[in-house]
């Protein structure tokens, strides 16, 4: 093949441009601080790099998420914690208004008080986070879940429970509606309800009702416990089959499956107890029954008055109790929650941390080595483009 000078030309253009390029390929690693910015360059790394950048991208997210929910979960909590106090100043009330020296003025204040207690509980019941989103509406998040009634309040939320992923597999609750919050109380000692009837007439009144296994097993079922005669009671069931009779004395205590209740006072004769499976009810109707018995009661002047004044405040504190229950194994759910997104947050700490290093060590460049080479691409390129200088300067008819 006969060498030309045309073909000597292209021949020394097509090596300097590759060397062109290479220096300029390593000109951007050492701006970009990357050891590579393509995948044609390293597709094995870019491709590993790639897998490792969505990993993080979604454990950031996740982490996001977990940071939204721990927002939320922590004004549930803070809202819980003055619920609970207003119950509280709530229950102190109904303890001071069983007192029988006060007046029916002083009563009509306490009930005054506990209105606006009932008040207060809607407002933090109506609590909103940072974005304006009611907390206890379940999926009505923009719907105001409360509004005052005549029966304490209504609930206009859903059943919803909205669910966070904070992890590959995992979520978690961001909240509670407001209709297990508030309304899923259960009523006097949990399990049954010892109430006087109405129509009584004596000045017997209601201690502590408990569940004892020496009583029998109790099955649910509704009872009522009978004064036929001065100090004589029998307990009838739901068909008034007799199940239990005795004597009473001031202070007594009657039990039968499983149900235990202390008595006080003198009942009348015709007088009746009854006791039924415990129910659902209201914080918001357990203010407003209490609020009801006040104003009620205000002016009871009388034994009989006076003993259905102490009836329904006890009533009143075993359902307040059953509230301040509620709150607090509510907290507890939360607290729980939160120690989880503590955890996973923790996990996705670490998790960041190493996926990082690993997308660093295949991507970031290693700059002393990429110095030394630049500077020798520089020398080579240098060189030769004297050597085509010198290459070009060369003819024949120099030397003759």
């Amino acid at each position: 093949m006969r060498v030309t000078q045309t073909l000597n030309q292209t021949q020394f253009l097509a090596a300097i441009s590759a060397l062109e390029s290479n220096l300029s390929k390593t000109q951007n690693q050492i701006s970009s601080n990357q050891a590579f910015t393509t995948a044609s360059q390293n597709p094995t790394a870019a491709g590993a790099v790639n897998n490792y950048s969505q990993a993080l991208a979604q454990s950031q997210q996740y982490v996001t998420n977990s940071g939204s929910a721990q927002t939320r979960l922590s004004i549930e909590d803070s809202t819980l914690s003055q619920v609970q106090a207003q119950l509280q100043s709530l229950r102190d009330l109904a303890l001071e208004a069983n007192n029988s020296t006060l007046s029916s003025q002083d009563r009509a204040a306490i009930a005054s008080q506990a209105t606006q207690i009932q008040a207060s509980l809607v407002t933090l019941a109506n609590a909103q986070d940072g974005n304006g989103e009611y907390l206890f509406g379940g999926f009505s998040s923009q719907t105001q879940p409360f509004t005052l009634s005549a029966a304490g309040a209504t609930y206009n939320g859903d059943q919803g429970q909205r669910q966070v992923q904070i992890a590959a597999g995992q979520t978690i609750a961001d909240g509670d509606n407001g209709n297990a919050v508030f309304n899923q109380i259960k009523t006097g000692n949990g399990i049954f309800v010892a109430a006087p009837a109405s129509a009584n007439t004596g000045t017997g009144v209601l201690g502590a009702a408990t569940v004892s296994a020496a009583a029998g097993t109790y099955d649910g079922g509704t009872y009522a416990i009978n004064f036929t005669a001065p100090g004589t009671y029998e307990v009838r069931d739901s068909a008034n089959a007799l199940v239990a009779s005795g004597s009473y004395t001031d202070g007594s205590t009657i039990s039968f499956r499983g149900v235990q209740i202390a008595l006080t006072g003198q009942p009348a004769v015709g007088d009746s107890f009854n006791v039924a499976p415990s129910a659902n009810q209201s914080v918001f109707t357990t203010v407003q029954n209490l609020v009801t018995a006040l104003q009620t009661g205000a002016s009871a002047n009388t034994s009989a008055g006076t003993a259905r004044l102490n009836n329904s405040m006890a009533a009143a504190i075993n359902d307040i109790d059953q509230a301040l229950g509620q709150m607090s194994n509510l907290r507890a759910g939360v607290g729980a929650r939160l120690n989880s997104i503590t955890t996973q947050q923790s996990v996705a700490g670490s998790q960041q941390v190493q996926l990082q290093t690993s997308i660093s060590s295949l991507q970031s460049l290693d700059y002393a080595s990429a110095i030394t080479t630049l500077d020798q691409q520089n020398m080579t390129l240098s060189a030769a483009l004297q050597a085509y200088t010198i290459t070009q300067g060369l003819s024949l008819f120099k030397y003759l």
